[in-house]
């Protein structure tokens, strides 16, 4: 069979599911939007797999498969993040009266002035409450480096903010 023979069978075909396709998505979702969405995709795995529907036993078959797990993966992704949704919402923020921004301004400040690698360190270790492992990970370093750029970060740090403010900001002998 040619190219050409295959893509007129194929656009047969469309013509023939393409809207049995769509409403067996929107069965399963209870998407209209998602159902057209769904069956388009079905179609283009189907194009890209055409010599192994057209030997399969029932091309249309073989389609409803590939429609049902698209919609089965749709399914599980839209309930995943609903439920991120509901977690995130769910979480009550902590009350405050409003952050001192003469402070935040004083750390960012801070922050800024210390190199890069070692503000990197010292923000994903206490902002972010990574492990050194983690940070090291993150940053593709050693953890030597991590704890060594971590520890003259703090010491920059206390210097430039002062010991007392330096170690509420770093939760000093937390970690």
């Amino acid at each position: 069979m040619t190219e050409d023979e295959a893509a007129a069978e194929f656009h047969a075909f469309f013509e023939r599911h393409h809207a049995e396709l769509s409403r067996l998505a929107y069965l399963l979702t209870g998407e209209a939007d998602a159902a057209d969405d769904l069956a388009a995709d079905a179609m283009v795995a189907l194009w890209h797999r055409w010599d192994r529907a057209r030997r399969a036993d029932s091309a249309a078959a073989y389609a409803r498969g590939i429609v049902a797990n698209l919609a089965r993966s749709r399914i599980r992704s839209t309930v995943r993040e609903r439920r991120r949704v509901l977690l995130f919402w769910s979480r009550r923020p902590e009350r405050t009266d409003g952050p001192d921004l003469a402070a935040v301004m004083d750390v960012r400040a801070a922050l800024d002035g210390l190199p890069f690698r070692k503000r990197a360190c010292v923000v994903l270790r206490y902002a972010f409450d990574l492990s050194e492992k983690e940070t090291a990970a993150a940053l593709g370093i050693s953890v030597g480096t991590v704890k060594s750029q971590t520890s003259k970060g703090t010491a920059e740090l206390q210097r430039l903010l002062g010991t007392r403010a330096a170690g509420e900001l770093v939760g000093r002998g937390s970690r």
